[in-house]
């Protein structure tokens, strides 16, 4: 299976482990990511109408020096699935997805038509963090998720994806299961449990295949087999829902 996401950091977040857990549950599972940091759907639409080849190109959740453009990466190879997201700080108000969004299926369609579209829901900022009170104005981050949540619904519906992943979705339920922190800097992925949870979500949604007994346990930061417990039956439960 070859996955594309044509995101940010938080599609980098999500495939830093993803190959190795689909390799530990004996799936081949080659993800790319072309990345810019912070980029949003507007930003992506304009290098899709300039061509320039202004991303970098992430094989596996490791950096390369090559850079390409949304053309040349949809061109790469025979694409699966190409995922879509808004960036974090956008995610809340749907009124900036579109009509960038539609361009940019359209885009995809062209260029890669034989892949599945699917729509990579964001998460919500850290409580009580910076930017999820000053910046965006909220003072509960459940009040970000809800509209992150409604915003991804919309964009599901109006694009007509086949697939919706949930990554806000698994890091409330680690929060709500008493999980201390899933961030790393209040926005991003933490590095162990964070961006763990979001590849053995990924892993499942695209799969279909069961997390409970996958072995991945090579992190860039502890987490405690407790822990892993913990996300391998949020992520299950959440997968079960869809």
């Amino acid at each position: 299976m070859n996955i594309l996401s044509i995101g940010n950091s938080f599609s980098q977040d999500a495939q830093r482990y993803l190959h190795q857990v689909a390799r530990a549950g004996k799936a081949q599972l080659e993800a790319v990511n072309v990345y810019i940091g912070g980029c949003t759907l507007y930003t992506h639409y304009t290098n899709m109408l300039s061509g320039k080849e202004v991303y970098s190109f992430e094989i596996n959740g490791h950096k390369t020096h090559l850079h390409v453009s949304l053309k040349e990466a949809l061109l790469n190879r025979e694409w699966d699935v190409v995922t879509l997201q808004q960036a974090s700080h956008k995610s809340v108000s749907y009124d900036t997805y579109q009509p960038y969004l539609n361009s940019l299926v359209e885009y995809v369609k062209l260029h890669a038509p034989k892949s599945k579209i699917a729509i990579h829901q964001t998460w919500a900022y850290e409580q009580d963090s910076k930017r999820l009170n000053d910046e965006l104005g909220y003072a509960n981050q459940a009040d970000m998720f809800a509209d992150i949540k409604a915003s991804y619904a919309k964009a599901f519906k109006d694009i007509g994806a086949d697939i919706l992943i949930p990554s806000g979705e698994v890091f409330q339920s680690l929060l709500s299961e008493g999980i201390p922190k899933v961030h790393r800097d209040t926005f991003h992925a933490s590095l162990g449990i964070g961006r763990y949870a979001l590849a053995l979500l990924w892993y499942s949604v695209l799969t279909q295949n069961d997390v409970m007994n996958n072995s991945f346990n090579d992190f860039d930061e502890e987490i405690t087999p407790e822990q892993i417990q913990t996300v391998k039956r949020c992520v299950s439960e959440i997968c079960a829902g869809l």
